[in-house]
């Protein structure tokens, strides 16, 4: 698996912030908020040539996340599209952020109100990226 650079982790702590931004204000006003978390984005990988796949905690929800290789693009990126990982096929839908941020996300879990810190976020979102990039059989096994 190849590591991210530098400039890549700068990118995904600048995405963060411009998804916080933008969502914070109604996060704070749903019932599910969780005061204790932040936005981060976290766990991502290569996952071919154009795309990194990883995890964004927010205070109520934790997402799949796609991030197309906006310097690779040659035709507008489509509303919707379905990720294929080992574990299986997701459907993914873009979101646009201010600063030219693009990003195809899907919800995993909707209720992150039992977890204490970040830290806690942080290793739930390692534990999700472990089984979304482990085959389907073994993870029935």
């Amino acid at each position: 698996m190849q590591m991210l650079t530098t400039d890549e982790y700068t990118f995904l702590t600048a995405l963060a912030k411009a998804y916080r931004d933008v969502h914070l204000p109604a996060i704070k006003q749903r019932s599910g908020w969780n005061p204790r978390l932040g936005v981060d984005a976290l766990c991502f990988q290569h996952h071919g040539a154009e795309h990194r796949v990883g995890a964004l905690i927010t205070p109520c929800e934790l997402w799949l996340v796609l991030l197309p290789d906006q310097s690779l693009l040659t035709e507008p990126l489509a509303d919707t599209l379905t990720l294929s990982l080992p574990s299986g096929a997701y459907k993914v839908s873009l979101e646009r952020l201010p600063g030219g941020y693009k990003l195809y996300k899907r919800a995993i879990l909707h209720d992150l109100g039992e977890l204490e810190s970040m830290q806690e976020a942080a290793r739930l979102a390692q534990q999700m990226m472990a089984r979304l990039m482990q085959p389907a059989k073994e993870l029935n096994a």
